[in-house]
């Protein structure tokens, strides 16, 4: 009983640990915008500010169109988290659910896709955005990560999970298999789909490299360029300005995270019952 006691002690010390080590650069950087600028570089260092001094919230929205960056954003993460679900579902519902020749070889390759690096595809996928004339658009951000082999594979184990009989018992009484799908698998599924859900939509909102290749005019920048941006601008200035742009960009995926938590835990934990 003791030696369980003690190796749950230390599971949690590692734990609390490795969450600090995690936790702590967050940290730092919250309390920084808030500190006045000569306190950033004060010895001996201190993580909380003397006062709170809310201007560097102030210098950050009002030097770069920051409300703009976060609309551009959120209109990206949106349509591309909606595009994943509804793909990922139906692509999802064919690889679990129907019959057909090659089904499971084809599974394969599409799962093989998650081996290749998105470096890779950057260039391939750039000439064909150029090609459609979909560079500095919305559109362009956002058609190359609509469908995603993840999500397929995420809701594809859930689906499993869910008795046939539910299925034989709905054609019966004359549902096909959209209706099926729409009325009865989707709402069944809703930890896997919030899992999925927040995962895409992180995704989307941390994206950097696509966003700074495929657009040109400052009104199309997304967040995270607008934060690259920002700091080239301030470098060596005011990095509680930094800090505070930073702090605008994190908020919106923090609390989308802490308002899921559950949701991604119990989605990707039932999603592994069964393969």
């Amino acid at each position: 009983m003791k030696k369980a006691r003690l190796e749950n002690l230390v599971v949690y010390l590692m734990l609390i640990g490795a969450a600090t080590i995690i936790i702590f650069p967050i940290i730092y950087v919250f309390f920084g915008s808030l500190k006045q600028p000569n306190e950033l570089f004060a010895y001996p260092p201190r993580l909380l500010p003397k006062g709170l001094f809310p201007g560097n919230f102030v210098h950050a929205w009002g030097a770069n169109p920051f409300g703009r960056f976060i609309l551009n954003s959120l209109i990206v993460s949106t349509a591309i988290t909606l595009g994943q679900i509804t793909f990922s579902a139906l692509a999802a519902y064919a690889f679990a659910r129907l019959r057909f020749w090659g089904r499971d070889q084809l599974f394969m390759i599409f799962l093989a896709t998650l081996m290749i690096p998105g470096h890779v595809t950057l260039i391939p996928a750039f000439l064909i955005v150029k090609k459609l004339g979909w560079i500095d658009t919305y559109a362009g951000l956002t058609v190359p990560f609509l469908a995603t082999a993840f999500g397929t594979f995420l809701l594809r184990q859930f689906f499993l999970t869910i008795p046939q009989e539910l299925e034989d018992a709905a054609r019966i009484d004359g549902a096909g298999r959209l209706r099926f799908l729409a009325a009865i698998l989707i709402p069944l599924s809703r930890p896997a789909l919030g899992a999925l859900a927040i995962w895409s939509f992180l995704g989307a909102w941390n994206q950097y490299l696509w966003p700074l290749v495929a657009t040109n005019s400052t009104s199309m920048r997304t967040v995270q360029i607008g934060i690259a941006m920002f700091l080239l601008e301030e470098a060596g200035t005011s990095w509680g300005v930094v800090m505070a742009g930073a702090v605008l960009v994190i908020l919106p995926t923090l609390l989308a995270f802490l308002v899921a938590q559950k949701q991604i835990v119990k989605g990707i934990t039932m999603t592994g019952l069964k393969g």
